[in-house]
């Protein structure tokens, strides 16, 4: 047992600290918006990965595997919320981060735009679901309860996200306000606007 989740953190460690596209919204979010959004950010990517988790300790991950159709769909879903995504940042991307026209108190309605952001990002995309269900069963134990062992790893990866985030978000802190001139604002949109449609691009060409 210890062998096994050993191994589980070194590898779920290295897959973490893997440039994606979650490191890619925690830094673009923990830049522009600051540590209060890119927090909301990773609780959001933590809430996507627990949803799949559950779905796939249910059992469901194994009809979602074997459905060709279900995969597809979610797989396109996913990847037009990604490009929708990054065509706004990529064509209209902000000077400044400006005030929130609404009756909503700015800050609350920026935390929930980044929380759905990592929420959403992480929910419509197919491969989390494919990695857990392909992945975790490697370090399950032998006549082990495979729900509760699903979910402690899921958490585990959770955890291990969660602190990954925290460092990405200490880390820009000290030269966030120095990022946030116009010039920075729109050049970090754009940026992060290609990477999005690169994944999206990704995520239809994948495979399951």
């Amino acid at each position: 047992m210890t062998t096994l989740l050993v191994s589980y953190l070194v590898a779920i460690s290295i897959l973490t600290i893997t440039p994606g596209l979650d490191t890619t919204l925690i830094i673009r979010t923990a830049t522009l918006e600051g540590k209060s959004s890119a927090f909301h950010a990773a609780l959001g990517i933590s809430t996507g990965c627990i949803v799949w988790g559950l779905v796939v300790a249910c059992g469901l991950g194994a009809l979602f595997m074997a459905s060709a159709m279900a995969f597809s769909v979610l797989k396109w879903v996913g990847a037009a919320y990604l490009a929708w995504l990054g065509l706004n940042m990529l064509f209209k991307p902000r000077h400044h981060l400006g005030q929130m026209s609404s009756n909503i108190p700015p800050s609350f309605a920026l935390r929930q735009n980044a929380f759905f952001k990592g929420f959403l990002g992480n929910l419509l995309n197919p491969k989390i679901g494919v990695f857990y269900l392909s992945f975790l069963p490697q370090f399950i134990p032998a006549e082990a309860a495979a729900f509760s062992w699903i979910m402690g790893l899921v958490m585990l990866h959770v955890l291990i996200g969660t602190i990954w985030s925290m460092l990405l978000i200490w880390a820009m802190q000290p030269i966030s306000r120095f990022l946030k001139q116009p010039k920075f604002v729109r050049g970090l949109d754009r940026v992060t606007g290609s990477i999005f449609l690169i994944f999206a691009l990704k995520l239809v060409l994948s495979k399951r």
